[in-house]
C-alpha cells in the first residue's frame, strides 16, 4: 500500500469556533491519537489533502505525517463530511507502527453475474458491504473480492467463502455477504369493469328529450303559451 505525504500545523484554537476558524482559512481540523500519546488537534491544508488523496483507492489509507517538525506513520481512521457540499470537515488520524498489526474495516467488492441472475432473472442483494480484519498496516488491501458467478437463485456467499491473504478475518463467519433472490412478480390489476365480476348486461339510462333554447321539452310548450 501506497503511503500519503501530508504535513500538518498544531492547532491551538479549540472547540467548535476553533474548528470553524480553520475552515474558514482553508484548512481541515484534524486530531492525532494512539501508542498511548496525548491527542494532538491540528490542522491540515484543504488543497493539500485533497491533491494527496485524489488517486487513492479503498479506505484505510496510510499516511507519513509531518507535525511540528515531527514524523509519524497514522492511519485515516474517520473523514467527517458536509452532508450538503460533501465538503471535509475533520479528520482522524490514529498513530501506528508498520511492525503491529490493526484491526480495519475493509470493502467488500462482488465480482461477476450471477448464473441466477442471468439465467434465470433472480436479483442479486449485496447484504453486508464489509468484513473487519486484523493485518499489518502494509498488508490492507483496497478491497476484498467476493466472486458471485456460480451463485444460483436461493444461494449466498458468507465471510467463510471469502479468499484472504496475510489477513486474519475477525466478522462472523456466518455472515451474509451475498444473495440471489427470486425475481419479484407483480400482482394482476384488479378489474374495473364493474361487470366483469357478475356477466350482467351494462344498465341502459333512457335519453330524455332534448329541450329547446328555453328548457322546455322539446314537443312541449311552455306554459302559458298557445
Amino acid at each position: 500500500m501506497a503511503v500519503i505525504a501530508l504535513t500538518a500545523e498544531k492547532r491551538e484554537s479549540l472547540g467548535k469556533g476553533g474548528a470553524r476558524k480553520a475552515r474558514a482559512a482553508g484548512n481541515i481540523p484534524a486530531i492525532l491519537y494512539g501508542h498511548g500519546e496525548t491527542p494532538v488537534p491540528i490542522v491540515i491544508p484543504m488543497r493539500d489533502f485533497q491533491v494527496a488523496v485524489r488517486h487513492h483507492k479503498g479506505g484505510n489509507a496510510i499516511v507519513n505525517l509531518g507535525v511540528g517538525g515531527g514524523e509519524f506513520t497514522a492511519l485515516i481512521r474517520d473523514v467527517q463530511y458536509d452532508p450538503i457540499t460533501h465538503t471535509v470537515l475533520h479528520l482522524d488520524f490514529q498513530h501506528i507502527s508498520l511492525t503491529e498489526k490493526v484491526e480495519v474495516e475493509v470493502a467488500v467488492h462482488l465480482v461477476g453475474i450471477p448464473v441466477g441472475v442471468k439465467d434465470g432473472g433472480g436479483i442479486l442483494e449485496h447484504i453486508a458491504r464489509s468484513i473487519e480484519v486484523r493485518c499489518l498496516p502494509t498488508a490492507i488491501p483496497a478491497a476484498i473480492d467476493a466472486d458471485v458467478t456460480a451463485l444460483n437463485i436461493g444461494d449466498s456467499i458468507h465471510v467463510r467463502d471469502l479468499v484472504v491473504q496475510d489477513l486474519e478475518v475477525l466478522s462472523d463467519p456466518e455472515t451474509t455477504i451475498a444473495t440471489v433472490v427470486p425475481p419479484t412478480v407483480a400482482d394482476e390489476p384488479a378489474a374495473t369493469d364493474p361487470t366483469a365480476a357478475t356477466g350482467a348486461e351494462p344498465a341502459v339510462i333512457p335519453t330524455k328529450g332534448k329541450k329547446d333554447e328555453e328548457g322546455a321539452p322539446e314537443g312541449k310548450k311552455a306554459e302559458g303559451k298557445k
